[in-house]
């Protein structure tokens, strides 16, 4: 966001900016006529102001209320109204801003559900995620600049994403976080408690945030969207309560029983152990959306059958990452037979892979479920088997992204990049742009300079040796930019094979194989 507009333009009319804005809510159903007036006393209040504009107000499409928000947000600067002009104060003010002409949490559950009723689930979600980007909680003027592109490789065609919407914290908001007292309210990001909650510096606000209550497993949960919509409607679906990810047949029963609500979602838990779970390991939660991510489209290679389980088809899918892939109309059965595998999954060790299952009781192996309507109209089960020992050559995790691969993605490979999306670190969109330089000629490659600890480029030495080996200095722009995608895409499937348990090679699908027969699954059908 930009902090110098006021003084660019240091006469703001607020009180227009609060017309437009008040206007932007009217035609986007934000506010219904009989809101207009309490919300605009509200905003009136908020920055202290006795009357509101008399002038007129010119009408005008917006996609977002992001450019009148930042005209507000540069006066309440000017008049201190903000602690300080950072980004962070910036967005838990204009948050409030918007916390004030959005429907409250119960209107906006009685609309999504009688659009469901009246019309269908599918409108149902439209309107919800359209309401979550006019309310700015998807903040969509962020996330237009993540960086996407695709990669072609042995195993289908690979999403990668460049996350850069995130801004990065100014270094006096890092300072004072150090001195920030602890709050335990809400408990977690997660927690329902956030709906319509101010926020501090350590904890976003979200007096924009607004959820659907549901039914799962006869408990409550809630439904919402992500902020950082990695894909279309990306949507995440919380328990009421604040409990610890966990996997087990509950799951799978949760998992199916949203699709018999939401049909043209998916929607998958990550995994419930360090390292191979997600961010979020405190709370219970899934995530979903409309979106088909590479592993679906990928093949099955191996065909099984159960002797207890008539009607599941049962197979091994084409990706880099271990994947047994259940189908079927009955969801009790898939729902039995998932609880099965993962099970004895729990308790299964293949030391010759380095695959254990306990080390002095620690437990490492887990699951990372996905669930999908396939085009037959079939249930369809993804289960993804995850390990989490380490060991010394491997101390962040033998089946996690390897230390030369740090370079590119050290964190965690959940739920999203399982299925075949890289969310690559901000840092990579301008260091890759000093690399593209180098093979352009348009910088200077020394490789004793990029070897050298201090060198911003330190971490990727090896690597754009390899380049400069490869591609040499003389690149044309385009060229070098095709190039560096694609490396950069191929180091990704590298980081999902890692993560797999049973390697894509003959002694991991053999592995594979034996696996599946202590299930119990007999004939295999190769394909």
């Amino acid at each position: 966001m930009a902090t110098n507009d006021v003084e660019r333009d240091p006469e703001i009319n607020i009180d227009k900016e609060i017309e437009r804005l008040l206007q932007f809510g009217l035609k986007r159903g934000l506010l219904e006529p009989l809101d207009l007036i309490p919300a605009r006393n509200a905003l009136l209040d908020l920055f202290r102001l006795s009357e509101p504009y008399d002038g007129p107000v010119e009408p005008e499409t917006l996609e977002s209320p992001a450019p009148v928000l930042e005209r507000m947000l540069d006066y309440a600067s000017a008049k201190g109204l903000l602690e300080e002009n950072t980004v962070t104060c910036r967005d838990l003010f204009d948050t409030k801003i918007m916390g004030l002409i959005i429907p409250r949490q119960s209107e906006v559950a009685r609309r999504f559900w009688e659009t469901a009723k009246a019309e269908s689930i599918r409108k149902a979600t439209e309107d919800f995620y359209r309401m979550s980007i006019d309310a700015n909680y998807i903040r969509m003027d962020r996330i237009r600049k993540n960086k996407h592109w695709i990669v072609s490789t042995d195993f289908g065609e690979l999403e990668m994403t460049i996350n850069l919407s995130k801004p990065e914290k100014d270094p006096k908001e890092i300072e004072r976080l150090k001195h920030v007292q602890p709050s335990h309210y809400p408990k977690c990001p997660l927690c329902l408690e956030n709906v319509g909650y101010a926020g501090r510096i350590d904890h976003p606000a979200r007096q924009n945030l607004r959820v659907i209550p549901l039914e799962l497993g006869g408990e409550p949960w809630y439904f919402q969207y992500s902020p950082y919509a990695y894909f279309r409607e990306h949507c995440i679906v919380f328990s009421e309560e604040h409990r610890p990810m966990r996997i087990g047949e509950e799951t799978f029963a949760n998992l199916l029983e949203f699709l018999d609500r939401f049909p043209h979602y998916f929607i998958g838990s990550n995994a419930d152990l360090p390292i191979v779970g997600g961010s979020i390991l405190s709370h219970d939660h899934y995530q979903g959306g409309r979106h088909a991510f590479p592993m679906e489209k990928a093949p099955v290679y191996a065909s099984f059958v159960h002797p207890e389980f008539a009607g599941i088809s049962i197979g091994l899918v084409r990706w880099p990452m271990s994947v047994i892939r259940l189908s079927g109309s009955d969801p009790h059965r898939l729902r039995f037979l998932a609880t099965r595998i993962l099970d004895r999954w729990r308790t299964y060790s293949d030391e010759s892979l380095d695959i254990l299952a306990f080390s002095g009781g620690e437990p490492h192996n887990t699951i990372t479920p996905i669930a999908r309507k396939n085009q037959k109209g079939e249930y369809e089960l993804d289960l993804v088997l995850r390990n989490n020992r380490r060991n010394g050559e491997h101390p962040d995790g033998i089946f996690h992204p390897h230390r030369d691969l740090h370079h590119i993605k050290k964190e965690n490979i959940g739920l999203i990049e399982v299925m075949g999306l890289a969310i690559l670190p901000g840092r990579l969109d301008a260091e890759l742009g000093h690399i593209r330089d180098m093979l352009t000629g348009k910088r200077n490659y020394q490789p004793g300079a990029v070897h050298e600890a201090g060198h911003p480029l330190h971490q990727h030495a090896v690597w754009i040796e390899q380049l400069m080996d490869r591609y040499g200095a003389e690149m044309e722009g385009q060229a070098a930019d095709e190039a560096i995608r694609n490396e950069v895409g191929q180091k990704f499937l590298r980081v999902l094979a890692d993560a797999g348990v049973f390697k894509c090679d003959e002694a991991g699908r053999a592995g594979f194989v034996r696996f599946m027969e202590h299930l119990g699954a007999r004939g295999i059908l190769r394909k």
